[in-house]
């Protein structure tokens, strides 16, 4: 298990003082690159061999968020990893060790060179431990979109989204879907479990339609279907337990 110490700082907030979920998404994705550059294999190393390691679905559980100036923890580790996939989980805690988020993760290793996903190399099993999964469902590769949807406000990849793979940063699929959320249904709670697909890579220029769609067998879920010019998914996130009290998130 990786783990770095931290305060939320002012620049991470929302408006009430609390840890945005912006902020909330990149701490775990920045504590996965931390670990990689303390085993040797982080930007550099991936860019000398030709590959690069990609999210292909989020399960993120948040009990409670921290405030302004509040100590964290932030931790991650691998419990299993296998030819073609990496389950990563990660943790946020006071330090009592009181959780504020728990999540799961599926990767995979994509050669941007040939365009495509890869065997994981030899040298990634460095990352398996043998640390206990992360006390939540397995992650589902795939979230069901179906029935109406209402369409919320295109948004237009510039170069503030973008990450060292030259496509969207992960954290802002999830941004723009509860900012469409916001937008279409004027829901102000924040949800209680955020699940993530990732399909297809949105890449500087690329436009998004977000469709927010009611899930007709859960009233406290909606699922945002990010869909790009040629009518395809570039990622679909779902929101649950949006009935909660936002203190409680």
């Amino acid at each position: 298990m990786y783990s770095f110490d931290s305060h939320i700082r002012y620049s991470e907030c929302d408006a009430n003082g609390n840890l945005s979920i912006l902020g909330l998404v990149n701490y775990l994705q920045d504590c996965s690159t931390f670990h990689s550059e303390t085993l040797g294999i982080g930007l550099e190393h991936s860019r000398a061999n030709h590959y690069a390691w990609l999210l292909s679905a989020w399960q993120i559980q948040i009990e409670r968020r921290p405030r302004f100036t509040d100590p964290i923890t932030v931790s991650t580790w691998c419990p299993a990893l296998n030819r073609t996939m990496a389950e990563r989980n990660f943790s946020i805690t006071a330090p009592d060790g009181t959780p504020y988020v728990k999540a799961d993760s599926i990767w995979f290793v994509y050669d941007p060179e040939a365009q495509g996903p890869i065997r994981v190399p030899q040298s990634q099993q460095v990352y398996l431990t043998d640390d206990p999964r992360i006390d939540l469902p397995k992650t589902k590769r795939r979230i069901h979109v179906e029935g109406p949807f209402v369409e919320a406000k295109p948004v237009t990849v510039t170069e503030q989204h973008l990450d060292t793979n030259f496509h969207m940063n992960n954290a802002y699929y999830i941004q723009i879907a509860l900012d469409a959320l916001h937008q279409v249904e004027g829901i102000e709670t924040l949800p209680h479990r955020i699940l993530v697909q990732y399909k297809t890579m949105a890449l500087l220029g690329d436009t998004m339609t977000p469709h927010v769609h009611h899930d007709p067998k859960d009233d406290d879920a909606r699922v945002v279907d990010l869909v790009n010019g040629s009518g395809e998914a570039n990622a679909v996130v779902r929101f649950e337990g949006l009935a909660g009290p936002e203190a409680d998130r």
